[in-house]
């Protein structure tokens, strides 16, 4: 069954049974980063939201011990759009959840703007202005908001492991161009701000840093790239290839490992 919500289209019924014996009942929320767009093809049925089959939540399960009841990502989702999704009837998170993961905060400082600028040709001053102009209270705004939706997931899904992750690094370090070193130090103050929100939270609540996994895979390496460059076009332009979502689903999956591991010597 595919149910749309103002934007958003879930599979699966919000309310859904556990699973087999030893499975994880999983429910997948976020942005572009956490839909797949970068690595087309998308599923037809998910409209705007451009989710694929390439994204890290449908690569967290080789082994079938996790169970997708429902992927809520959506392009373009910001952390209103998550906390609105889960005070709505179709708020897929319920008492059966067992995972949770979640990106989004990056369209909450306007990176949806940049892309669109920084992937024009002849806009880069433009670009660099709009990096440049992201306040240190839009950060602080962020991080609150954070803190609080953590919390409604951890209210909504109170059984659940919720695994936040933060972004990569889109280009390989270059100190002579001040654009990459802008986009690179402003990704490096969201991932901060995320991950302090975590530390901020209440809950059974992991941050995931992926920056080690797309380290010398950022645009601009020579040698297999996990990032769309800019001349690839929107939307793919600035976000994972398949082998970025592969690296997202490979930190996400040793986090998970060390944080289950770790739950089950609690129990």
């Amino acid at each position: 069954m595919v149910i749309a919500l103002a934007g958003f289209v879930t599979v699966g019924a919000p309310t859904a049974a556990a699973g087999p014996t030893g499975t994880l009942q999983y429910v997948a929320l976020g942005d572009s980063y956490a839909a797949g767009v970068g690595a087309p093809p998308y599923d037809p049925d998910s409209g705007r939201c451009m989710r694929s089959s390439k994204g890290y939540p449908a690569l967290l399960d080789p082994k079938g011990r996790i169970d997708l009841q429902v992927n809520a990502t959506c392009a373009g989702s910001t952390t209103t759009n998550v906390t609105d999704l889960l005070a709505s009837p179709l708020n897929p998170l319920n008492d059966d959840t067992r995972l949770v993961t979640l990106t989004v905060g990056g369209n909450d400082l306007g990176f949806a703007d940049l892309f669109e600028t920084c992937s024009t040709p002849g806009q880069e001053p433009q670009c660099l202005a709009l990096i440049q102009a992201i306040d240190p209270l839009q950060f602080q705004k962020l991080g609150s908001d954070l803190t609080d939706l953590y919390g409604e997931v951890a209210d909504a899904a109170p059984k659940a492991l919720i695994v936040v992750t933060g972004y990569p690094l889109l280009f390989e370090p270059n100190p002579r161009n001040p654009i990459i070193t802008a986009f690179n130090t402003a990704t490096a103050a969201l991932n901060q701000t995320i991950k302090d929100a975590v530390n901020d939270a209440d809950g059974n609540i992991i941050y995931v840093d992926v920056t080690e996994q797309f380290a010398g895979h950022g645009i601009g390496s020579l040698d297999d790239p996990f990032i769309n460059s800019p001349s690839v076009g929107l939307p793919e332009a600035f976000h994972p290839n398949a082998a970025g979502y592969r690296a997202y689903a490979k930190a996400i999956s040793a986090a998970m490992r060390v944080a289950l591991d770790r739950q089950k010597q609690l129990t």
